[in-house]
């Protein structure tokens, strides 16, 4: 084929067929969408793969990369043949029904529904490939997880683990720092005469800083001289590996400890805080949560506020509460 398309476009490729009926269809075809495209503000249709490559570019700095990519991938049997456009509420109840049949739970399913979404929602408002797509609703019935370690349980962790994952254990529960946080952090991001350190490479991708009381500044003092660059490191040499290794598991098992992540060290950190009375605006700006509903799930570690309340019907002479008749208002007195 070598022509001229009504929007400018010079093609010259062939037609993959030896039938000259079926190339001057082709051609046709090509030129109907161009002109479509051009003079009726239709949009060309576009692949889900060809979605994927350029979600894929941007989405290539973050540092759940690695899940993107695996969830866009256990995606393609679902969407991978499809167009954009051609993605309905079928084919997303076929992706949750497809994984809930694998035995996923509903808070991986999300993760997929998620990540669909976003995709969409990216090709229709940044790129304005397709003009809407099917609502995407998260599943219910999420187990939001809740594991904390008591002040005892942490001091019996410590004491079973080595020294250097001692040190980023105790830094962890002094900071509520992420394990990528700790692990990148760097000296010439820390000022332990002002208590501060400073992060440029965290989860939401937005630098913060963060004070450092005096566990974590005892912490960092006795990493000192250990490495030029680094804060934290194993033999002399910076850490590049997940912290939930070997050395963490026999930690664990060690001391008892079950159904533990090293990022439920961190949870464990906004528990102790929202049980000391720190509020939920406080703890939102010490842990660099974006949103205040992120936060929120720690509030029933904090009852100092509902104390008083609970109080006033406390069984005591002179008690507070109106007697009322159990229909609801007050019997008169016959004369």
């Amino acid at each position: 084929m070598n022509a001229t398309l009504p929007n400018g476009q010079r093609i010259r490729e062939s037609a993959r067929t030896e039938n000259k009926t079926e190339a001057l269809a082709y051609l046709a075809k090509l030129k109907h969408e161009a002109y479509l495209e051009t003079f009726l503000g239709v949009k060309p249709k576009r692949s889900w793969k060809e979605a994927v490559l350029r979600y894929l570019s941007v989405k290539s700095s973050l540092r759940s990369f690695a899940d993107v990519r695996r969830i866009v991938r256990n995606l393609d049997p679902y969407v991978g043949h499809l167009m954009l456009h051609e993605i309905n509420g079928d084919v997303i109840w076929s992706i949750i029904q497809g994984e809930l049949n694998k035995g996923n739970k509903p808070a991986t399913v999300n993760r997929y529904l998620a990540t669909i979404r976003s995709l969409l929602r990216m090709a229709r408002d940044e790129w304005q490939w397709i003009d809407n797509f099917p609502k995407v609703r998260l599943l219910g019935g999420e187990v939001e997880r809740d594991r904390w370690l008591t002040r005892q349980e942490a001091e019996t962790l410590i004491a079973c683990c080595p020294e250097h994952l001692a040190a980023m254990v105790r830094f962890a529960l002094a900071t509520g720092c992420r394990a990528s946080e700790i692990k990148g952090l760097e000296w010439n991001r820390v000022d332990l005469e002002r208590q501060t350190a400073w992060l440029n490479q965290t989860k939401n991708g937005t630098p913060r800083g963060v004070p450092l009381n005096a566990d974590a500044i005892a912490v960092l003092e006795a990493q000192l001289g250990k490495h030029a660059r680094y804060c934290f490191t194993y033999q002399g040499k910076p850490i590049r590996w997940e912290l939930s290794n070997d050395a963490w598991h026999n930690a664990l098992a060690k001391a008892n400890i079950e159904d533990f992540r090293f990022h439920d060290l961190r949870h464990t950190w906004a528990s102790w805080h929202r049980q000391a009375g720190t509020s939920t605006d406080e703890l939102k700006d010490l842990g660099g949560w974006k949103t205040r509903s992120m936060v929120d799930r720690y509030a029933k570690f904090a009852t100092e506020n509902l104390r008083f309340a609970a109080s006033r019907i406390e069984q005591r002479d002179g008690s507070n509460v109106i007697p009322l008749s159990r229909s609801g208002h007050v019997e008169r007195k016959t004369a």
